[in-house]
C-alpha cells in the first residue's frame, strides 16, 4: 500500500475526461484501473491518494503513468491572469493530469472512440479485451480478483469483421483489423513512433486505418505524451468558437498546449451547467481516414 499527497491529481476527474477508459470508480472514492497488463486498486480521500500496490511498482510503473514528475500546479498558474474563461476550466479540473498510457491501446481506443460515447467505449474495449485479452488475476485486498489485459497486434490481426461487430464495434472492425495488421507487420513501427517528435509521429500515425486528425492527436498526447499535441472534437471546436474567434494562444502554452486542451475540455463536458454527464459524451469522428 503506497499513500500519497495528491493535491494536484483528482482520480474521479481523470476517470471523466475521456483520455482513458480502464479507469473505473468502483465504490465511493474508490476505483480500478487495468493498464500494462497490471490490476491498480486505488482510493481518494481529499488530498490523500491510496494505491494498492508495493512501494516498487509505484515507483517504476504509477509514478510515471500519473506523470508524477512534472508540476501541474505551474501549467494552471499560467492561464491565471492572461485569459479568464481558460483559468475557469483549471480551477475547475485542477486534478487533470495527462496520463503516459500504453500507446497501442491509445491506438485502438480511440479508433473505437469515433462516433460513439463513454460508456459504450468503455463496453466495447471490455468485451474485447475478454474475447481476445489474457486472463489474469489479482489480490490487492486479499480477495482475487480476474481481469483481462489489452488484446495486442498479434492477437487482433486477421480476426474476422463480423466476430469483432458481435463485440458492438459496428463499422470500426474494419478499421481494427486493418490497424492490427499493420502493426503486427510493421508497415506502422509504434516502437519507431515513440522516438520520434510530434509532427513525424502524428504523420506516421494518419498513415493508419481509421486514424484521422483528431485521433492522431489523441494518439500523440495521451499515448505519446507529446504535450503540444491539441486534439478538436466538437467540444474543442464550440469552445473555439465562441472564445477563441481569432484563434487558440498556443504560443502562450508552448510545451503544455495539450494540457489547456484537457481543461477546456472537461470543462465543457462536466461544468457548464451540467448539459451532458461525462458518461454520455460523444465522440466526434476523426476529419480524415485513411
Amino acid at each position: 500500500m503506497v499513500k500519497i499527497s495528491a493535491q494536484d491529481l483528482s482520480i474521479r476527474q481523470i476517470s471523466e475526461s475521456g483520455q482513458c477508459f480502464r479507469l473505473n470508480r468502483t465504490a465511493q472514492d474508490r476505483y480500478a484501473l487495468v493498464a500494462f497488463g497490471r490490476y491498480l486498486e486505488m482510493e481518494q480521500q481529499g488530498g490523500c491518494l491510496t494505491l494498492f500496490c508495493t512501494q516498487e511498482e509505484y515507483d517504476t510503473v504509477w509514478s510515471r503513468y500519473f506523470d508524477m514528475e512534472n508540476d501541474y500546479a505551474l501549467y494552471r498558474s499560467a492561464a491565471a491572469d492572461a485569459d479568464p474563461y481558460l483559468a475557469r476550466a483549471v480551477s475547475f479540473g485542477s486534478g487533470i493530469r495527462i496520463l503516459r498510457q500504453d500507446v497501442w491501446e491509445v491506438l485502438l481506443s480511440f479508433i473505437i472512440s469515433q462516433q460513439n460515447n463513454i460508456k459504450r467505449i468503455r463496453k466495447c474495449i471490455e468485451t474485447l479485451c475478454e474475447r481476445y485479452g489474457e486472463r489474469c488475476s489479482a489480490a490487492p485486498g486479499g480477495q482475487e480478483i480476474c481481469y483481462y489485459t489489452f488484446p495486442g497486434a498479434d492477437a487482433l490481426a486477421g480476426v474476422p469483421e463480423e466476430d469483432l461487430r458481435a463485440c458492438g464495434l459496428g463499422y470500426r472492425s474494419r478499421y481494427i483489423v486493418s490497424t492490427a495488421e499493420s502493426v503486427r507487420d510493421h508497415k506502422v513501427d509504434l516502437e519507431a513512433v515513440k522516438r520520434m517528435d510530434f509532427r513525424a509521429a502524428k504523420s506516421e500515425l494518419l498513415k493508419l486505418c481509421g486514424v484521422g486528425e483528431k485521433v492522431a492527436d489523441c494518439i500523440c498526447l495521451f499515448g505519446l505524451h507529446h504535450m503540444d499535441a491539441f486534439p478538436v472534437d466538437t467540444h474543442i471546436r464550440k469552445i473555439m468558437d465562441e472564445h477563441y474567434p481569432a484563434g487558440f494562444p498556443f504560443e502562450r502554452y508552448r510545451g503544455y498546449a495539450g494540457v489547456m486542451q484537457q481543461y477546456l475540455f472537461y470543462y465543457d463536458l462536466c461544468g457548464q451547467a451540467g448539459r451532458t454527464g461525462a458518461a454520455e459524451r460523444t465522440a466526434e469522428k476523426p476529419t480524415a481516414q485513411s
